[in-house]
């Protein structure tokens, strides 16, 4: 399940503007994410966030600029479509198929990848074994426990080993000891899997602990970008999000 690191297939959008009616959603959002390293996105609640997921994902086509994987402009592309091209989501809400169990919630979008169903049930039980929670591959999804409800959809993501993984929100709701937990297999998933990931999270002390790169957006522009040090440091990012006369995202 390793991968040989290309940094050649970055995932990057190039000048994003997203124009909704009237409102500026995204200005000029220029950002690079590498395969093997978590990058962080970071920002006050209403900055962009999600809007900027959707459109690095084929949710949302850009009204200006690019996205691209590799050099090939992908933003015209459907969502399944960048799947099938490398690029796998998570989603706020968790999303599982709530009619099947956890088997075939991996399975299916196996299947869904042009995969055979055998091909795609002995994937989904290596991705739940290397997760850890091997034990629920036959549980109804319906009903899982929220903790174990993000970690199948974290493994359902990772079906047959995609080049990027964005990670909407995963640890919101989650204690301190499972948010620590989760830290743990963010990483796994870019040191052992060479995945590249974009953790977009409410908790900062979670994206700070392992991004090698963080992005800070508000008013869907990027304010600052650098390592853990450098958003630290930064004056705009204390005013516009860190500060105590704003609220936290």
């Amino acid at each position: 399940m390793v991968r040989k690191l290309d940094s050649s297939s970055s995932l990057m959008a190039t000048g994003v503007t997203v124009v909704f009616g009237g409102f500026k959603a995204l200005t000029d959002v220029t950002m690079t994410i590498t395969p093997g390293a978590v990058h962080g996105l970071i920002g006050p609640n209403g900055a962009g966030k999600t809007t900027l997921v959707n459109t690095l994902t084929g949710f949302q086509a850009p009204t200006t600029g690019k996205v691209s994987l590799g050099g090939r402009h992908v933003g015209t592309l459907p969502p399944h479509d960048l799947r099938r091209a490398g690029v796998a989501r998570t989603f706020q809400a968790g999303r599982l198929f709530t009619g099947l169990d956890v088997l075939d919630n991996l399975a299916v979008t196996g299947v869904g990848l042009g995969r055979s169903r055998s091909a795609s049930e002995a994937e989904a039980m290596r991705l739940l074994d290397w997760i850890g929670i091997a034990h629920l591959a036959a549980l109804p999804a319906a009903g899982l426990p929220y903790t174990d409800e993000r970690r199948v959809g974290i493994a359902r993501a990772l079906m047959f080993a995609p080049q990027y993984l964005l990670l909407d929100e995963p640890a919101a709701g989650m204690s301190e000891a499972e948010a620590s937990d989760l830290a743990d297999l963010i990483r796994r998933v870019a040191d052992e899997l060479g995945i590249g990931v974009l953790l977009i999270e409410h908790n900062v002390g979670l994206v700070l602990s392992v991004s090698h790169h963080v992005y800070v957006l508000d008013a869907g522009q990027i304010i600052e970008e650098g390592d853990v040090d450098v958003i630290l440091s930064s004056q705009a990012v204390r005013d516009a999000y860190l500060g105590a006369d704003k609220e936290a995202a």
